[in-house]
């Protein structure tokens, strides 16, 4: 057998027994080594073993050096359990411990490294300035004077603050909206949007949308949300691009109607845990105004009223209702103060939402001979000052200028008349300032 032949200091040995090789050896001739997966030979020679103990370095033909503590004798391994012929192993040669051969491209000449290693102090400048800063502390709306705590309420008083939509106020430039949840309700499902577009001829137009959530219905504060912002996104899209105003409104309360019409399907589980309740719904009353036109579009009972700035021309309301009341007084079955004074008064025939009837948008045009404003509300105002000339006595004179300041002196005279329901308001001036214009 091979593992018989004479020792030859410069050929190769086995790396399982230590036993030379012939050249052109696949296997080991004393112990079956598979020589082919034999790692390629380290151009340099490690000093340190992967115990750490110290080797001579040893030349290319001297025998290498054996540790200084031997190792363990290793009990042969049965041919039955070794996987390898019996033909290719050495009959009663017990194969001596392998040495350790290093992984290709793995150094053991590095000093060893601590587990762990310190960590540096971090520099207080530096983390002074990475320090976000805190945020002030919240004063109570009430008192004045308490902090809120983390659950909203305040700690000297007790009140409990407004959420984010309690309360909203927005002056995107000449006009400005105000929203308040009101004093019974014990969440604002209203929603206002706001904006200003540039004409093709250059001139400014103003955009004001008010919804009111139907209360009955499914999610309204999230309809109100989306139609307020389709509408005014459909309409602040479509005025630049040349789109009549009038026209620009139709299709800005076709937009608002789609949206509030996919949210009855999400979440898909939304009628399971409300099956008695109707889908996502909301009314919707918008203004557009111009160097020398004013739009109005609605669908249900949020109106908008026209307030000359001088006082001595008449008020006017520019909407009807869609509603049981306005119902009897066009079918001459009762006057309007009849009507109104019915529990069955505000009851809606036309909303937007996935099981309205039908969607009539219903869209006006009006060219007012002097300047004034433009009050867009829902019930939650109109309930406090119902006729047009009601409306005009508790609009500021001032309304034109700072329309921020009228809508929110509108917004108090429905709470101080009870606030039995959400409040919103947006004051839009006529003729539309130029732009760039900002109130005083």
């Amino acid at each position: 057998m091979m593992s018989q032949m004479p020792r030859q200091a410069a050929l190769p040995t086995c790396p399982s027994c230590a036993e030379p090789l012939d050249a052109g050896d696949r296997f080991c001739g004393a112990c079956g080594y598979d020589l082919s997966v034999v790692p390629p030979h380290p151009e340099d020679h490690p000093t340190l073993t992967m115990n750490g103990a110290a080797h001579a370095a040893a030349s290319d033909s001297a025998p290498p050096v054996p540790p200084a503590v031997p190792a363990p004798p290793v009990a042969p391994v049965p041919p039955e359990t070794a996987g390898w012929s019996t033909a290719a192993r050495a009959p009663a040669q017990a194969a001596p411990a392998a040495p350790v051969v290093p992984a290709p491209g793995v150094r053991f000449d590095r000093p060893a490294e601590p587990e762990e290693y310190s960590l540096q102090a971090p520099d207080p400048r530096v983390a002074a300035d990475s320090a976000p800063a805190p945020e002030p502390a919240k004063v109570c709306v009430a008192c004045r004077a308490g902090r809120v705590d983390d659950d909203g309420y305040c700690e000297n008083c007790g009140h409990a603050q407004p959420r984010e939509r309690d309360h909203m106020e927005a002056e995107p430039g000449p006009l400005a909206a105000v929203s308040d949840r009101g004093l019974r309700h014990h969440r604002n499902e209203d929603a206002f949007g706001l904006g200003t577009a540039v004409l093709p001829d250059g001139s400014p137009a103003l955009v004001a949308i008010v919804c009111d959530g139907v209360s009955s219905a499914t999610r309204p504060d999230d309809a109100s949300l989306a139609a307020s912002r389709a509408a005014s996104e459909s309409l602040l899209a479509a005025l630049p691009q040349g789109t009549h105003p009038q026209a620009a409104m139709h299709e800005a309360i076709v937009a608002a109607s789609h949206a509030v019409n996919a949210l009855a399907g999400e979440p898909a589980t939304a009628r399971e845990h409300a099956p008695h309740q109707n889908a996502p719904a909301c009314t919707l009353v918008g203004a557009v105004v111009t160097a020398g036109l004013l739009v109005v579009g609605w669908v249900g009972d949020s109106r908008a009223y026209w307030v000359p700035a001088d006082r001595g021309a008449p008020a006017a309301r520019l909407t009807e209702d869609d509603s049981w009341a306005a119902q009897m007084v066009a079918a001459g079955l009762m006057n309007e103060a009849e009507a109104y004074a019915d529990e069955r008064a505000h009851a809606i025939t036309g909303w937007l939402g996935a099981d309205a009837y039908e969607l009539e948008p219903h869209t006006a045009s009006f060219k007012p001979d002097r300047p004034g404003v433009v009050v867009v509300c829902t019930d939650g105002l109109w309930n406090y000052a119902e006729a047009a000339e009601e409306m005009a006595e508790v609009v500021p004179l001032d309304a034109a200028v700072r329309p921020l300041h009228c809508a929110r002196v509108l917004v108090g005279h429905a709470l101080d008349g009870g606030g039995h329901d959400n409040v919103t308001v947006a004051v839009v001036p006529f003729p539309a300032p130029p732009q760039g214009a900002g109130s005083a």
